[in-house]
C-alpha cells in the first residue's frame, strides 16, 4: 500500500510545500490538494514548487472537474509539469462540488465527465483528441504520461470509473462501503473488457492519531459533512431507500439541513453537527496508531492500493510523522 497526503491550498503556499516535503521524508508517495479556485489558492502553481522541492512525490488534485478550466488548458498544464519534472502528476477528477457550486454553477453530468477523462488524458500524453468538435493535439508533448483517477460514490459514477478511469478515488474509509464500491468498479471494468486489476484504488479520509477520541472526532467531523454533499445528491436522484445505493452510506444525512461552503473541509465546520460519532469512526481513522494499522490492513485486503490522508485538523505534522514512523513501514 502506498500513502498520500491531501491538503487545502491555504496561504501561505510555503506551508503546503513544507508539509508535502515532510510527507515525502516520511515515505508518502503522493501529494494531493483540493482544487476550488474561489476557496483556495491555485493548486497548479503550487504543484510546480512542490515538484521542485521533492524528488519522488507525485502530485495532483483531489479533485479537479471538467469545467473550471478548458480541457486543453488542463491537459497542457499537466503536460508542462510532466515535461519539467518527469511525469510526476496524476489527474484526480470528479463532477465538481465546491468548485462549481461556490461559483453558482451545477456539477457536471457524468457524460461530460467521461468525455473529459479521455480528452485530458489523450492530450496530456500527446495524442489527438476531439474537443467540442475541434481536433486538437499538443505537438510539443514527448513521452507524456497522465493517469486519470475518478472520484465516485453512486452506481453510475462507479461504473464510469471502472469503464474509463485509471484509478478510483473513494473518499471514505469504511470497510463495508469500500468492499461494495471496489466490487462495483472492478465489475464495470471487467464488463468493459478491461483488466480490473489495472484500475488503481485510492481510499482518502482524515486520519488523526491519539488516545483522545472525543477530540479526534471533533477534528474530523467535517469530513462527514463533505461526504454528505455527495450523498445528498444521490438521495435526491435515487430516493432515500433505493436499492441502488447502500443505506450504510445514505442513512446518516437525515438530519442534514444545509451546507455553507465557506467552512468546507475545515475542522469545526458548524454545518456538520448532524454527523454522529459512529460515522466519524467508520469514515475516518481515529485513535491510537495501532488502530490505524489494523484498519489499513483490512482495506489493503479489499484491494486498496493507496491511502490518502486528509490533514485538515490541528495535528498535521504529528500525524505525518506518526504515519512515517509506524504506519507506512507496517503497510508498505
Amino acid at each position: 500500500m502506498e500513502f498520500g497526503l491531501v491538503l487545502q491550498t491555504d496561504p501561505p503556499a510555503s506551508t503546503v510545500v513544507g508539509l508535502m516535503r515532510r510527507a515525502e521524508r516520511n515515505g508518502f508517495r503522493y501529494g494531493w490538494t483540493f482544487d476550488s479556485a474561489v476557496l483556495w489558492q491555485e493548486p497548479f502553481v503550487i504543484y510546480s514548487r512542490i515538484l521542485e522541492h521533492t524528488t519522488r512525490l507525485t502530485v495532483g488534485p483531489m479533485v479537479t472537474n471538467p469545467g473550471t478550466r478548458t480541457w486543453e488548458v488542463t491537459a497542457s498544464t499537466f503536460a508542462t509539469l510532466n515535461d519539467m519534472y518527469g511525469n510526476r502528476t496524476v489527474c484526480g477528477i470528479g463532477r465538481g462540488d465546491s468548485a462549481m457550486r461556490v461559483a453558482g454553477r451545477r456539477p457536471h453530468t457524468l457524460a461530460r465527465l467521461g468525455e473529459a477523462i479521455d480528452v485530458i488524458r489523450d492530450l496530456a500524453e500527446g495524442r489527438e483528441a476531439d474537443v467540442d468538435g475541434q481536433p486538437l493535439r499538443l505537438p510539443w508533448v514527448r513521452d507524456g504520461k497522465l493517469p486519470v483517477w475518478m472520484a465516485a460514490y453512486g452506481p453510475k459514477a462507479l461504473a464510469l470509473a471502472g469503464q474509463r478511469a485509471d484509478g478510483f478515488i473513494l473518499q471514505l474509509a469504511d470497510p463495508f462501503l469500500t468492499a461494495y464500491m471496489v466490487k462495483a468498479v472492478r465489475d464495470a471494468a471487467a464488463d468493459a473488457g478491461r483488466d480490473p486489476a489495472d484500475v488503481k484504488i485510492c481510499v482518502a479520509a482524515p486520519a488523526y492519531v491519539g488516545d483522545d477520541l472525543a477530540h479526534a472526532r471533533e477534528q474530523c467531523r467535517w469530513f462527514g459533512g463533505m461526504v454528505g454533499n455527495h450523498v445528498a445528491d444521490l438521495v435526491a436522484r435515487y430516493g432515500e431507500h433505493s436499492a441502488m445505493v447502500p443505506e450504510a452510506l445514505t442513512a446518516y444525512i437525515k438530519a442534514r439541513e444545509g451546507y455553507d461552503y465557506s467552512h468546507h473541509g475545515r475542522a469545526g465546520n458548524p454545518d456538520t453537527a448532524f454527523v454522529p460519532d459512529e460515522i466519524v469512526d467508520r469514515f475516518c481513522l481515529v485513535g491510537p496508531v495501532e488502530s490505524h494499522v489494523e484498519r489499513l490492513r483490512e482495506l489493503r485486503e479489499l484491494g486498496v492500493d493507496q491511502f490518502a490522508v486528509y490533514a485538515m485538523h490541528d495535528a498535521r505534522e504529528e500525524v505525518i510523522d506518526a504515519y512515517g514512523s509506524t504506519v507506512v513501514p507496517a503497510l508498505s
